[in-house]
């Protein structure tokens, strides 16, 4: 038994670090990433209402809200991830982990 015992665990440590890595230097990516486009949709939203209010454009709310509600259409993807990640449970925990730590670091 003791003979197993490192055979068993070696793959488990491997995948729980390389996992909680991965997740960490992702989760401080997309924080990083998500400022700056936020700041981009920012700037441009406050540049088309400025537009708007100077009567250089006219914004159609109506079909502005149509199309940012068909963002939603595709949450049937996410359902495919969830079991891949599922059936990898010991690296997509600590992938998941790490990426809410790279979320705070970021």
């Amino acid at each position: 038994m003791s003979e197993q015992t490192p055979s068993l665990i070696t793959p488990l440590v491997t995948q729980l670090g390389v996992g909680g890595i991965g997740g960490l230097a992702v989760g401080y990516a997309v924080k990083k990433i998500a400022k700056i486009v936020a700041f981009i949709i920012g700037l441009a939203f406050l540049m088309l209402q400025y537009l708007a209010f100077k009567d250089i454009i006219s914004i159609n709310y109506g079909a502005l809200e149509t199309w940012a509600n068909q963002g939603g259409s595709n949450v049937g993807a996410a359902e495919g991830i969830l079991t891949t990640m599922i059936a990898n449970l010991p690296f997509a925990s600590s992938f998941i982990v790490g990426i809410g730590i790279g979320l705070k670091m970021g």
